[in-house]
Formats: structure tokens, C-alpha cells, sequence
């Protein structure tokens, strides 16, 4: 059997009261059914958004059934791809509409065998004692038909010759690696899978991309099946182009934004080599601005004579203004909830201002003042000195009431945030705090001055639901305190890992570690909000939060709680995802406080542990956990339930 050059094949097949031999289709495509479609309040949450056009009233229904007859490595597979069998819940538009559902079955369900490696096997889809490839309108059905659907799928070919001509050097790019066609399954000896040959003709031209050729594209594709050796040779002939470089940049479709800002924030370079990546990133930074419902980066078709390649961008503006809620809750926290108000362009070029409000407290405590509140203004400016590099001023005002201490305070900042590379940020803001505390330790003013560093490497594959990679976090806080006359400083190091098993990675072993040390002034002489404290939902669940810290006599010889100048934590998660959008997790969190920068002073380990609930949604995980406290005090609840969106950590 001979496949053409072309993507995906015609389909050709005869049946007859026996089953149907797969000999000549070579690869198909099927789609599954669409997720249901779930709306609350007349917001769409989730699955496939119907519109009135598809909603229509079937003429003639026609109510029938279905079975499938299939070995169980392969049933799944035939129920996916048969329209008979996901639809049948559906009338068929009368006896046209059922007829013509089982022929294409023939062609989807050959298909969707061919991309599992099976081109040996045989279909049938009969209804009563006849195939329905051999009922016409004239044929007499009965009232509710069922339909036997039988597949003989034979045994899995594997590939005799997997060739690819022009195939790209294998190189190292951006510090990577080319992969192989091997690593997709495209190999001798491999399970002849057509899903592999796509796959490896896509990651051909994907590296030839790579290299500058912006035009490679696959030319031929040759295919035999040698049915009496069970085997598939594949050809697989590309085409690379020249290399590349970019032409003029232009935008359209923004009728606010600065079209020239809009193509200097893409930072594609005229004369530079072509590089998939950096128009990936190019793409991800106007996203990033927040201000487009929708961003297309056109890449011409035509070369110049130099080789230089325009590229067009569209863009489609977003509303000038939005508003949004959050809210999170827990047993011993209480409910908190947030609201904002943001302007996505004041100046005409991407420039956010952005009003946060928040309460938190509601439902532990009945008075208003245990509350805790914070308000606050961003003012953003995108594209300063690089496209990659931001201006950020900020003011924000809190009242905080913890179980350790209460704290009011206004803070300003102001500094500049950057992307290196796509895993690789930086902060540097310099920092104003005005605050007054009250705790065991009496009410005390303090007024700081300090620089924020902070910079991360992201290596995960999900910011909120990572399945594998690893992330990398640090944070300084060098200051003067000017009521006490201290210099002090305050650093933080933080890693998460991630592991996933299995092709969909439904199971993950995630993990978490973070420590922190403090040198300056005394305890005494130091802001609460500097010093160290765990517990709570991002912390050590099981217990309130910021109320772990270390145990200290004040000044009337009292032993309370303050706050420590180090730090440890760490989190275990064994995560399951089953049955499509359903997950459940197993945690364990584990963290100590010390008095002494160093961590050389005793101190006690905090341990809570739980189980957990996830609903998988396309914005992120909706969270329920549960966790108990195993070194509870007298002050500590019996356990915790914690709710919010997106993994732990």
C-alpha cells in the first residue's frame, strides 16, 4: 500500500457482510466529542460554548443504539472515533442521517486503528443482518434500530524503514539538544503508529525552523504496508528553504495603541536570523500587555530578494477597563475576598493602573476590627529602556490582625522588573514603610528604607499546574530602620520540583523546600512583618496563619510568641488526576521557626498533613484540602479546610 505526499489520505474502502479489510487508507483524522458545557450565572465555565446556530431541531428523529464488539486494547479507540457510538445519546436525522453516520464510521474508525499501528484490520457495522455500507433509502429499518459494531483490529505493524531525506543536522540550539525521530517512535523495530510519522515529520520541520529556515516544510511522504511481514516503510522527504532573516515589522487593528510601540515591543530586529522562539516570545510579550483580546503574528509568504521575510501583526483591542473578584476561604482563617478595578492603557501605550481592595477574617470573628484590609494602587509602565523591562510604582495601605500580632501601615514602592530569558526574571524596587505594631511586646512605630531584590528561574512546564520542571526563587531585603537607628537584612531562598508519571502524567510527586535567615537588630527592634512566622495555606496547613514562630520573654516576663530571624518549610504532595477533571491529593507540611539566624537554636517542628480534592478547570485547579495538625497546641483548631484555585504550591 502507497500513501501520497499529502498530509492525510482519501479514504477508500468496500464492505460487504464480512468485515471490512483496512487495506488502503493510510492515516485519518477524527475528533473526540466535545467536553459538556457548563455556565453558572450566565458565565461560561467551562467545555465547548454553543451558540444559537447550533442548536438545531432535527428533522425526522430517529432513535437508535449502539454496541461496540471490540478486543478491550482497543475499544476506547473505536469508541472515540465512532460517531454512532458517542453520539447515539442524540436522535439521527432520520434514516439519511443514520446511514450516513455509519459509512463515515468505516472511514473514522480505520483511522483512528492506523494511528494506533493496526493496518491489518476489519470493520463491520451492521444493522440487523445487514452491513449498512449496503442499505440504501429503500431499505426497511425497524422502529429503534441497534447497531453492532465489530472490529477485528489485527495484529500492530512496526515500521520495516523509517527514513527522513533532508533531515535537519542534529545540533545543540539555545542549550538544547535536537531531539531524534527515535524519541517520537519514528524508528525500525517501533509500533508502526501514523500518530509517530506526523509526529516526526512535525519535529523535522520544527528544527529546520530552528535553524533560520522559516519556509522548511515536509515535500513527500511515501508509505508502504507489507501486510505478509506485518511491517510499515516510511519516507519521509523535506524540504528546507533558505534561511531566513526579518523584513519590515508592521501593526494593525489597534485603534488605541501606538502602532510603532506595538512593533518595538515584538523586538524583531530587521536583518536578524529568523528564530521560532522569538516569535514565539514576541507574541507572549504582547500578551502580556494586557491590553489585546487578540494578537496574530503573520509571517509573509514571500521573500525578498534578500531574503528578508515582513512580518504583519493584528491585533484587536481589549476594553479600556475591567473589574475583577477573588476570594479565598479556610476553617481557621476565615473567608477572604478581593476586588479590582484596572485601566489597561492611560497613555496610549499599554501604560496599568490597577486599585486592589481586600478583607480577610470574615466569618472566624465577628468584629470588624480582627479583620485584616488592605488597599492599594499600581501604576505599570511596559517597555522601559528594553521591551522586556518594567516600571512599576505602587502604594498600599493595611490593617493586619494575626494571631501573633496586629499591624497597620502604609507602603510605597517603586522599581523595575525584567524578563531575561523566557525562564529567568529580576526585580529591584526600593521600598517606604510607615507602620505601627501591637503585640506582645506593646505598640511600637517603625519607619524603614529598603531595596527589594528578587529573581526567579521557572523551569515548570504550568505555572498553576505543573506536571514537571522545577522552579527557583530568591528574595533580599537590605534596609535602615530610621526610628531605631538599625540597618538589617533579610533573605529568602525557595525551590519546588515537580515529577510526572506516565504518558498523560496523571500522577505527580511534587515537593517544596524554603529557608530563610535574618541578621540585624533584635527581635525587640525589628518589624513583625520582617521577621519569620509559618502556618497557614501556603505554608504548613493545619494551623492559622503566621502563627508559628518562636517562643520569647518580653519585657514583663511573659512567654510569647514572636517572630524568628530563620526559616525552614518544606512540602510533600503525591497528586492523582482520574477520571477526566477530577484529582485528589495526599500532603504532608513540615517547618520550624528559630530564634537565632543561623539555625543552630532549638526549635519545635511543626508537622500538618491532609487530603485533598482538585476539579481540573481550563483557568486552573479549583482546591479543597483538609489538613490536621500533628503537633497541635492548645490554641490550634483540630484541622483545617482550605479552598481556593490553582495547586498549593
Amino acid at each position: 500500500m502507497r500513501g501520497t505526499p499529502k498530509r492525510s489520505s482519501r479514504a477508500v474502502f468496500h464492505a460487504s457482510t464480512r468485515l471490512v479489510p483496512a487495506v488502503l487508507l493510510l492515516s485519518a483524522s477524527f475528533a473526540a466529542p466535545p467536553a459538556a458545557a457548563f455556565d453558572l450565572f450566565g458565565i461560561h465555565l467551562w467545555g465547548e460554548r454553543k451558540s444559537d446556530e447550533d442548536v438545531l431541531e432535527i428533522a425526522d428523529p430517529l432513535t437508535y443504539s449502539a454496541e461496540i464488539r471490540a478486543p478491550e486494547d482497543v475499544k476506547k479507540t473505536v469508541e472515540n472515533a465512532s460517531s454512532l457510538w458517542t453520539n447515539q445519546e442524540t436522535p439521527a436525522a432520520g434514516k439519511a442521517g443514520l446511514l450516513s453516520k455509519g459509512r463515515g464510521d468505516y472511514r473514522r474508525i480505520l483511522g483512528a486503528l492506523y494511528t494506533e499501528g493496526y493496518f491489518g484490520a476489519g470493520v463491520s457495522i451492521r444493522l440487523g443482518s445487514a452491513e449498512v455500507a449496503d442499505l440504501t433509502l429503500a431499505s426497511e429499518l425497524p422502529p429503534e434500530p441497534k447497531v453492532i459494531i465489530t472490529v477485528e483490529p489485527g495484529n500492530r505493524f512496526r515500521f520495516g524503514r523509517a527514513e527522513i531525506v533532508n533531515a535537519p543536522p542534529q545540533v545543540v540550539v539555545n542549550n538544547e539538544e535536537f531531539d531524534t525521530p527515535a524519541s517520537v517512535g519514528y524508528a525500525p523495530g517501533e509500533e508502526a503508529k501514523t500518530s509517530a510519522i506526523d509526529a516526526a515529520s512535525k519535529q523535522a520541520v520544527g528544527q529546520w525552523r530552528q535553524l533560520g529556515r522559516a519556509k522548511a516544510r515536509e515535500s513527500g511522504r511515501d508509505v508502504i504496508a507489507n501486510h505478509p511481514r506485518q511491517t510499515l516503510d516510511s519516507t519521509l522527504t523535506l524540504e528546507p528553504g533558505p534561511v531566513v532573516r526579518y523584513g519590515t515589522v508592521t501593526a494593525q487593528g489597534s485603534e488605541r495603541i501606538d502602532h510603532d510601540f506595538i512593533t518595538y515591543m515584538a523586538d524583531l530586529p530587521r536583518g536578524e536570523v529568523y528564530d521560532p522562539e522569538e516569535v514565539a516570545d514576541a507574541r507572549d510579550r504582547l500578551s502580556q500587555l494586557g491590553a489585546f483580546d487578540s494578537i496574530r503574528l503573520n509571517e509573509s509568504d514571500l521573500l525578498s530578494n534578500d531574503g528578508l521575510m515582513p512580518i504583519g501583526i493584528t491585533v484587536e483591542d481589549r476594553k479600556r477597563r475591567g473589574i475583577g473578584f477573588g476570594g479565598t476561604y479556610s476553617t481557621i482563617d476565615g473567608l477572604g475576598l478581593s476586588a479590582y478595578w484596572l485601566h489597561r492603557n492611560l497613555f496610549g501605550r499599554a501604560e496599568r493602573l490597577r486599585f486592589d481592595a481586600s478583607i480577610e477574617g470574615l466569618i472566624s470573628s465577628s468584629s470588624w476590627k480582627d479583620y485584616n484590609y488592605n488597599f492599594g494602587a499600581t501604576f505599570t509602565k511596559p517597555g522601559v529602556f528594553t521591551p522586556d523591562t518594567n516600571f512599576t510604582t505602587s502604594l498600599v495601605a493595611s490593617q493586619l490582625d494575626y494571631d501573633t500580632y496586629r499591624q497597620t501601615s502604609i507602603t510605597g514602592q517603586a522599581g523595575f522588573s525584567r524578563q531575561f530569558t523566557r525562564s529567568l526574571s529580576g526585580e529591584l524596587y526600593g521600598q517606604i514603610s510607615k507602620a505601627r505594631y501591637e503585640d506582645d511586646f506593646g505598640k511600637r512605630n517603625f519607619f524603614t528604607f529598603g531595596l527589594i531584590g528578587r529573581g526567579a528561574y521557572d523551569r515548570r512546564d504550568n505555572e498553576f499546574n505543573a506536571t514537571r520542571g522545577y522552579y527557583l526563587a530568591a528574595e533580599l531585603l537590605p534596609y535602615y530602620e530610621a526610628d531605631y537607628g538599625n540597618f538589617a537584612a533579610r533573605g529568602t531562598l525557595e525551590g519546588r520540583a515537580y515529577h510526572g508519571f506516565g504518558e498523560e502524567k496523571d500522577v505527580v510527586i511534587a515537593g517544596r523546600l524554603k529557608v530563610g535567615s535574618f541578621v540585624g537588630s533584635s527581635v525587640e527592634e525589628t518589624p513583625p512583618d520582617i521577621l519569620f512566622f509559618a502556618g497557614g495555606g501556603g505554608s504548613i496547613r493545619g494551623y492559622a496563619y503566621r502563627s508559628i514562630g518562636v517562643d520569647t520573654v518580653n519585657s514583663d516576663g511573659e512567654t510569647v510568641v514572636a517572630g524568628g530571624k530563620s526559616l525552614a518549610e518544606g512540602s510533600a504532595e503525591l497528586r492523582w488526576r482520574f477520571a477526566g477533571n477530577f484529582g485528589a491529593v495526599g500532603f504532608v507540611d513540615a517547618g520550624f521557626v528559630n530564634a537565632g539566624s543561623d539555625f543552630m537554636d532549638d526549635s519545635d517542628l511543626r508537622i500538618g498533613t491532609g487530603l485533598g480534592a482538585r476539579y481540573y478547570t481550563s483557568f486552573g485547579p479549583l482546591r479543597l484540602d483538609v489538613a490536621v495538625p500533628l503537633d497541635k497546641r492548645p490554641e490550634d483548631d483540630a484541622f483545617g479546610v482550605y479552598i481556593g484555585i490553582g495547586q498549593a504550591f
